[in-house]
């Protein structure tokens, strides 16, 4: 496909399975602060039942007035829960519970192959030198890792070669049973129709605990302009590509705050990533600057960590089969902040360029202005 083609947003298929329930209105009365309360420890809510993922509610919390901040941990549930359900309509709420239903059904049938796979273990999942970069957690000791191959494309190594084919074979092993059984699963979104959504299947958990441990400290750094400090939901999937697979992907941006992309294998030709630059809605069509122009070619185990709105693609594979792990990671708060934002400069060139000539347009007519009142002419 042309990369000057219009681009499209990747997102995640509606899930039309089982039905919702009613909820009881919220208190308009309850408000967030702006700005966050960075020396504020959150609790945890992963032991709670709840509509939304406790990752959220970690996350919200730091935008908690500071009455609320050290109230009993049930009263700041309610006063979150019903923020989230004022600004969470009734459609949205029913696609949760039944995209909910949906996966506690595969959940009681299918067996897992590696159950190893479904709790986060750092030490077999990860290289050493990922591991010890987050451990020091310092942005000195990320760059010393991460290499930056054109403006907004972060590549490093992380993924071991024995997780990477552990997943590889529980894909597989998860597949085989799709077929046996003829169930209906939903694809992981609306350009790939090959490859599965691995939260559907039991590894919600695990890869909670890679963003928000191992991703969400990166983004922080790399990322503050697009909620890398505030992600707090994920869609974690495999896509597949080879000729009995999707062969590429056209020109799109992902529905995702930042998107991690890591090659699990496995013997392929082809199939390189291309980047044209990041842009708002506004532009999304716009030519590319050359240093935006970048073709990346997957290695198994190396990641690529990018922002959702950087537009990309994929070359066709020509040979073989390749998998790979995509993790797109979300932030709430900055999509409700992002509502009421009008200037993306700090991120969109065009934006940035536009921005630039409104500047020099009006220093020019301010001087020339100047010059006039003090009677000398215009150069």
């Amino acid at each position: 496909m042309s990369v000057d083609a219009s681009v499209e947003r990747r997102t995640e298929p509606e899930n039309r399975n089982g039905d919702g329930n009613g909820v009881v209105a919220p208190s308009s009365t309850h408000r967030l602060r702006l700005n966050p309360n960075t020396d504020h420890e959150p609790d945890n809510y992963e032991d709670l039942q709840l509509e939304f993922s406790p990752l959220l509610f970690s996350s919200l919390e730091q935008y908690l007035p500071p009455f609320m901040l050290n109230a009993r941990r049930d009263v700041k549930v309610q006063y979150m829960r019903d923020i989230l359900l004022r600004y969470s309509n009734e459609a949205e709420r029913n696609r949760v519970q039944k995209q909910r239903e949906y996966r506690q059904k595969i959940m009681s049938r299918y067996q897992p192959l590696h159950r190893e796979l479904y709790a986060m273990n750092a030490e077999k999942f990860f290289v050493p030198s990922f591991l010890e970069a987050i451990k020091n957690n310092t942005e000195e000791g990320f760059r010393s890792i991460i290499s930056e191959s054109s403006p907004g494309v972060y590549t490093f190594e992380m993924l071991q070669p024995c997780f990477c084919e552990m997943l590889m074979t529980e894909v597989e092993n998860f597949e085989k049973w799709v077929y046996d059984t003829k169930f209906r699963i939903m694809r992981p979104n609306t350009m790939n129709k090959y490859g599965v959504v691995l939260d559907d299947f039991g590894l919600e958990t695990m890869l909670d605990k890679l963003m928000d441990s191992f991703i969400r400290p990166i983004s922080r750094v790399f990322f503050p302009d697009f909620g890398g400090s505030t992600l707090d939901s994920h869609h974690g999937f495999v896509v597949e590509y080879g000729m009995d697979r999707d062969l590429d992907l056209g020109f799109h941006v992902d529905d995702s705050e930042v998107t991690l992309n890591v090659c699990l294998g496995q013997q392929f030709s082809g199939g390189e990533l291309f980047f044209r630059g990041i842009r708002c809605d506004k532009h999304v069509n716009t030519e590319a600057r050359a240093e935006e122009i970048l073709d990346y070619y997957h290695v198994p185990g190396h990641a690529v960590l990018h922002c959702g709105r950087h537009r990309h693609g994929a070359r066709a594979t020509t040979s073989g089969h390749r998998m790979n792990l995509l993790l797109w990671c979300r932030s709430a708060v900055f999509r409700e902040l992002k509502k009421y934002q009008k200037d993306f400069s700090s991120w969109c060139a065009v934006c940035q360029h536009e921005k630039k000539e409104r500047q020099r347009v009006a220093v020019a007519t301010t001087k020339l202005e100047l010059l006039k009142r003090d009677g000398n002419p215009a150069p």
